[in-house]
């Protein structure tokens, strides 16, 4: 699946092999579905080594002609630290980013070959951020840096909503409402948790846990109605153990499942 091979290529940590090919990777198979394919190129200063950092966005656009659009979103970059490591000898390595990165792009780029061959009621936009998990109070201002790049450069862009996907391949899955989610678009939340009802899902738990910092923030601070669907209750988050051996195919697929019946609802118009 998506997620093992974007894991085969190593830490996807700005200016290294492993995320250049990653990044290629993601940017050619979205290509595969969609003509409309760019990368949105940034850099950043990283004042404790004195240089600037190269990322990159990448976007693909699907029904272009239609005026009524939304956002899909996640993450594709992972964490230059373990900080979260019990062993201390170790907490200097990258994260393997496998739930946390890989997952959510895995999940968009599935939803990228479905939206190829069947029209949805509304124009479709796919981001994948870059830099999201490089920040730290110590060696680095900042977080969300993908996110907040494309918010500066976004022009006229104004989809109706952005749905954020991160962390959701935990084998025991369970998404709750985030709460910076609820308290500024509940009504998106609403619409996605009563999908997942009709559904049938047992993994989207309709209750309020966990106060996320994470892409919608950026998206959130400029008046796009965002939420992040998100599985917080991970044991291996940030730690040299986040690797494809504690993820399930299963959960992507549950999570895809929600996503694809939300997209292609009428409903989804009326936001």
């Amino acid at each position: 699946m998506d997620l093992e091979k974007i894991c085969t290529f190593g830490p996807r940590i700005a200016d290294t092999e492993s995320h250049l090919k990653a990044g290629e990777y993601i940017y050619n198979s979205m290509k595969e579905t969609t003509d409309i394919c760019r990368i949105q190129r940034f850099s950043i200063y990283d004042s404790v080594f004195n240089i600037n950092r190269n990322m990159f966005n990448i976007i693909a656009s699907y029904y272009p002609k239609s005026k009524n659009r939304i956002m899909l979103c996640a993450h594709w970059d992972s964490r230059p630290v373990s900080d979260m490591e019990s062993d201390s000898g170790k907490m200097h390595l990258p994260v393997p980013g496998a739930n946390d990165g890989a997952s959510g792009t895995a999940v968009l780029m599935e939803m990228g070959r479905i939206l190829k061959k069947r029209k949805p009621p509304v124009g479709v936009d796919i981001v994948f951020f870059d830099g999201e998990d490089y920040g730290s109070d110590e060696w680095l201002t900042g977080w969300f840096l993908g996110s907040m790049h494309f918010m500066e450069q976004i022009g006229g862009y104004r989809p109706r909503l952005a749905l954020l996907i991160d962390m959701v391949a935990d084998k025991d899955l369970q998404i709750y409402r985030e709460v910076i989610s609820e308290k500024y678009a509940r009504d998106l939340n609403d619409y996605i948790w009563r999908i997942a009802e009709e559904q049938g899902s047992l993994v989207f738990i309709d209750s309020v846990k966990h106060t996320v910092s994470d892409d919608h923030i950026s998206l959130l601070s400029r008046g796009i109605k965002s939420i992040d669907i998100i599985d917080f209750d991970y044991p291996y988050w940030h730690t040299q153990q986040d690797t494809p051996d504690k993820c399930s195919a299963e959960s992507l697929g549950e999570v895809g499942k929600v996503l694809v019946t939300a997209i292609y609802d009428e409903r989804i118009k009326d936001f």
